[in-house]
Parts: structure tokens; C-alpha cells; sequence
């Protein structure tokens, strides 16, 4: 099995790499082109090249997943590999050193925004099985290629993945992101809410005939920031993970028509970030933060408050003795000639639903885990040719791995 090392091409892999960075896959609502449409026929294109058994489904109008299947023809057990074709904006376009959409080379890195976060890892997952078409070692069972839209936002196409039945049978996942080929066997869940507080116009220079939103808005987030201090005393620094956190991320009053320094607004709106570690309820938490509207509500008659939780998603923890964990780490000190590093992710990846659906995941993947959304996105060629022989030695190695009970 280590002999698929050496079908590893890295020329391949280097080529495909710039080929997705090239093809722009910002979703930009309105714009003809702002979305996945064309990157995933690109993908399709590719796979359907390779021979694969390949679906393509619009998850909304431009943005469909690809799902590819190479199949052994022998029973046993499925492997996902997961990477999305959504990047996010380049920003500033004249603040990059190098054409955000170019997939330039220089100084053994690969360019662009993508390129790290995460079509490099993309090509490695295509570049793997690339490989073991052209070693030819036998081997049981499946190998399914997840290639959903929206990673980015909602993270709408794993979602349509699961719900259309294809997770069904998936013995375990490698989701492909930028984690330095570092293994990570957990990650942090996410919350997002909105939360509202309502009061009354007035005049800035006769406030007392009004109700400010805006200063029962500051008892709320003071509130929350000490929630936070609770949970980060109750729970600890997690080693992989480190710190639970309740960020509020936008402040915005009025929420509606045009702010005036002399008026009192009759609402203001926060969103918050809130990212939770293992040992955390989200039901807990949710409650614990509505009980604080309600004794705010109760010192105050007021106060207004309403806390929306837009986005759930829970965090995750595969065990080290799991089998794709195993076998992942095997593979690592045979590419690699060392020990693995193994550590968590922290934020949200698709891997997060596939989880929830009862897959095993680990997340792994080429690019420095701080590049992702910077200017001058890039990852290292070395790394990124490692990660494809990590991708490919790691799936015949789960694969021809005994089924346990």
C-alpha cells in the first residue's frame, strides 16, 4: 500500500491547484458569476475524466454540490473525502502582492484566494485518487468525493448532501482543510444569534421621554461578557480547542432608516459569535442567556429583549481510537517519517453536520491554519504534495482495515 506514495504527481497537483484558484467562486448575490456554478462544472468535468460515477445537483439556482464515487467493485466500507468550492471575497484587491485569481508561483507557494482555504486541499483529494487509479493496488470498498457549495455561509450544500440521503452509509469523512497536516479529532460548536432590545424615540437633549435601547443593549452584552467569564472558570482552556467565547461581532441602532446624533433610536440590534467546547450544552446555554434577559426584564420595566438563535452548530469529538483516526495517523508517520500533531479545529467546518449525521471525522489538510481569508493567500507546494500522499495512503489504509463490531 505505501508504494501509492510514489504515483503522487506533483506537477498534478500544482496544475489543478491553479486551475480552481483561477476560476473565481466568491458568492456574490446578484452577480451572474458570483457563486460555484462554474468551478463545480470544472470539478465534474475532471472527475468524469477519472471514470468516476459522477452527480451534480443544484443546491439553488448556481450553487450545486459535485458527488463523485470510485468504486473498488469489492464490498466494504465507504471513505468520504469533503472539500468545498466556495471561497470568500478577496477584499482589497490593490492591497494583494499578487492577482487574487492568478495562481501565481513564487517562493515554492502557490497564490490566490482559495488556495489555502481550501481548493488546494480539493486538488489533493482529486490528486489522491488519481493515484490509486495509477497504482493499481487492490483494495474493498468505496471512496466518495463530497464537493458541496457554501462552506463559507450557511453552509447549505452539506446540508442538502445529508438531506438527500447520500451520508447514508459512510463508514467515516476526511474533510479537507488547512490544518498544517496537523490531525484534528475535535472542533469547536458555533451559535449564532440575534439579539434585539426595543424602546422608544426621543430627542437627544429630553432622553427621559423616550426608552434607549441602546444602554439596555449594554447591560446585555455586559452581562454576556461575564457569562462567558462562568463558562471559561466552570469549563478551562481546552488543549486542543482553548477558550469558549460570546463575541458580540455588530452593534447597530437604529435598525432601520437613518441614525441622528440627536435622536434616541426605538431599537438596537447585536449579533453574536458565540463558540462553545466540549463539556457545553447549547440548550443550557441558550437558556442560561434568556434568563438574563428576563432578570434584566425584572430589574427594569422598560426593558425590552429578544434573542434569536439563527444558526446551531454543535461542536464535535471523534475518539483517538477510532479507525479513521488510526489509520490517518498511520499513514502520517509513513509520508511523513514522524509523529502526527494531533489537535482540534477552531472554528466550524462542514465536517460539523456529517458528524451530527454519526460520522466519524478527522479534519486534515495542506496551508498555515492562520493564511485562510488574508491577503496573500497562499500554500506551500511541499506541504501541499505531502497532503495529497497523506490523502491517498490514509484511504487504502482505512479501507483494507479490518470491520469492527
Amino acid at each position: 500500500m505505501n508504494q501509492v506514495i510514489s504515483y503522487v504527481d506533483e506537477q498534478e497537483v500544482v496544475r489543478l491547484t491553479q486551475e480552481l484558484v483561477r476560476i473565481p467562486s466568491v458568492y456574490r448575490p446578484g452577480q451572474p458569476d458570483g457563486n460555484e456554478e462554474r468551478v463545480a462544472q470544472f470539478v465534474a468535468e475532471t472527475l468524469q475524466q477519472m471514470g468516476l460515477q459522477v452527480f451534480y445537483e443544484e443546491v439553488v439556482p448556481g450553487r450545486p454540490n459535485v458527488i463523485a464515487f470510485y468504486d473498488s467493485g469489492r464490498p466494504g466500507k465507504t471513505l468520504l473525502f469533503e472539500a468545498h468550492t466556495d471561497v470568500v471575497t478577496e477584499g482589497d484587491r490593490d492591497a494583494w502582492s499578487y492577482d487574487p485569481f492568478g495562481g501565481q508561483i513564487a517562493g515554492g507557494r502557490i497564490y490566490g484566494r482559495g488556495a489555502c482555504d481550501t481548493k488546494g486541499n480539493l486538488a489533493a483529494a482529486i490528486c489522491a485518487v488519481k493515484a490509486i487509479q495509477r497504482s493499481a493496488i487492490p483494495f474493498p470498498g468505496k471512496i466518495l468525493l463530497c464537493i458541496p457549495c457554501d462552506e463559507e455561509g450557511m453552509m447549505i450544500g452539506i446540508k442538502d448532501f445529508i438531506r438527500r440521503g447520500w451520508a447514508d452509509g459512510v463508514d467515516a469523512a476526511i474533510i479537507c482543510e488547512p490544518e498544517e497536516n496537523q490531525l484534528c479529532i475535535t472542533q469547536k460548536g458555533a451559535m449564532r444569534a440575534i439579539l434585539r432590545t426595543y424602546g422608544k424615540m426621543a430627542h437627544g437633549a429630553m432622553p427621559l421621554t423616550g426608552v434607549n435601547p441602546n444602554t439596555r443593549m449594554a447591560r446585555v452584552i455586559l452581562a454576556l461578557e461575564e457569562l462567558e467569564r462562568r463558562e471559561k472558570e466552570r469549563l478551562g482552556e481546552h488543549p486542543m480547542l482553548g477558550w469558549p467565547s460570546i463575541t458580540p461581532t455588530i452593534v447597530q441602532a437604529p435598525v432601520k432608516g437613518e441614525p441622528q446624533i440627536n435622536v434616541v433610536p426605538d431599537q438596537c440590534m447585536t449579533t453574536l459569535d458565540i463558540r462553545t467546547v466540549p463539556g457545553q450544552d447549547h440548550d443550557v446555554l441558550r437558556r442560561e442567556m434568556n434568563d438574563i434577559l428576563e432578570r434584566l426584564a425584572h430589574e427594569d420595566d422598560q426593558f425590552k429583549a429578544v434573542l434569536d438563535v439563527i444558526e446551531e452548530r454543535p461542536w464535535t469529538l471523534t475518539p483517538m481510537e477510532a479507525e479513521v483516526v488510526q489509520a490517518v495517523a498511520t499513514a502520517y508517520r509513513e509520508v511523513a517519517k514522524k509523529e502526527p500533531v494531533f489537535n482540534g479545529v477552531p472554528g466550524a467546518t462542514d465536517g460539523t453536520f456529517l458528524h451530527k449525521a454519526g460520522i466519524p471525522i478527522l479534519t486534515t489538510g495542506a496551508g498555515d491554519r492562520h493564511i485562510p481569508h488574508h491577503v496573500d493567500e497562499y500554500v506551500d507546494i511541499a506541504q501541499l504534495v505531502e497532503t495529497t500522499q497523506l490523502f491517498a495512503l490514509s484511504a487504502l489504509t482505512y479501507l483494507t482495515q479490518p470491520v469492527h463490531a
